[in-house]
């Protein structure tokens, strides 16, 4: 059964007596982008899923290439905050509230009572992977790529992409400090996601420890997620919210002014477009040429 009342969604129920319910990420022409229309969808979905007895496990994907390249870098809010900081009125209040309120939705799709599932494919990326990461388990296909550009001019990452616990501090600075991906196969290696496979086995691996995991009750799933969460409540908790004011601050530094006036100049009228904007950022690192976060 497919649920249709979402724009930029697309949820169903699956497997033996609907156990299973399935998110997908409907934005295909944009990669996914993390819209705040996605985004408040994907607040209201999860909650619905929570409350819905039946649903065990709850698969979180992306339609098209992608499963999300990251935050939606040029909707009408973008625009405007990119305004406002060329006329010297940026708020770093209004920065942190809207910026709060993502953090918001990913401590409560980490903390849910479901079992959650990414299941990773393409760009995984940004914005997408703090999504991601926020998941009980990962499962990417082995050429996804999985990454965080956005530090090197857009912020820090607001939840460190839960890398700290996940893969150590040194690969954490690594990957952050330089904002490049890795494969699915190498995510694997250091303990980033569960499991590597072939693009082609993607869907039904994911299913397969989906439906396993939903032999048990609901209840105990919760109980067992919860038994788990308890030991990492005291370190993720204020760790995010230090770190979403950290990447409010960001917003006002030097190398994010120098992103900021890039984008106003490439989008003026008979410039060349946004992409350029991604060009000049990612040129120097040779990398990401095609896409957008």
């Amino acid at each position: 059964m497919v649920t249709t009342d979402y724009e930029n969604l697309l949820v169903e129920r699956l497997g033996a007596e609907e156990r299973l319910a399935r998110i997908t990420l409907n934005r295909p022409d944009r990669m996914n982008a993390l819209s705040p229309d996605l985004l408040n969808e994907l607040d209201r979905a999860l909650h619905e899923l929570e409350e819905d007895p039946a649903v065990r496990v709850i698969i979180l994907r992306g339609a098209g290439r992608a499963f999300s390249a990251g935050y939606d870098l040029v909707t009408p809010r973008r625009s405007q905050d990119y305004q406002a900081a060329a006329e010297g009125r940026r708020s770093v209040w209004r920065t942190r509230t809207n910026m709060v309120r993502v953090s918001d939705l990913y401590l409560y799709l980490w903390n849910m009572a479901k079992i959650t599932i990414a299941e990773v494919h393409g760009y995984c990326i940004a914005g997408g992977c703090e999504l991601a990461m926020m998941t009980d388990l990962v499962i990417a296909a082995d050429n996804a790529k999985l990454g965080h550009p956005g530090t090197r001019g857009l912020g820090t990452s607001r939840t460190a992409v839960l890398w700290p616990l996940i893969i150590g501090m040194r690969k954490s600075k690594e990957l952050l400090y330089t904002g490049d991906s890795i494969s699915g196969t190498e995510a694997e290696r250091i303990g980033m996601v569960n499991k590597a496979v072939p693009a082609a086995d993607l869907e039904s691996t994911v299913l397969q420890w989906a439906n396993r995991i939903a032999i048990q009750a609901a209840d105990s799933l919760a109980l067992q997620k919860r038994s788990v969460n308890t030991y990492f409540e005291q370190t993720i908790y204020p760790a995010i919210h230090s770190a979403t004011d950290t990447d409010a601050m960001y917003q006002f530094t030097e190398q994010a002014w120098a992103w900021q006036a890039k984008v106003r100049e490439v989008t003026a009228p008979g410039g060349p477009g946004f992409k350029a904007a991604l060009d000049w950022r990612d040129g120097p690192y040779a990398d990401y040429r095609a896409g957008k976060e």
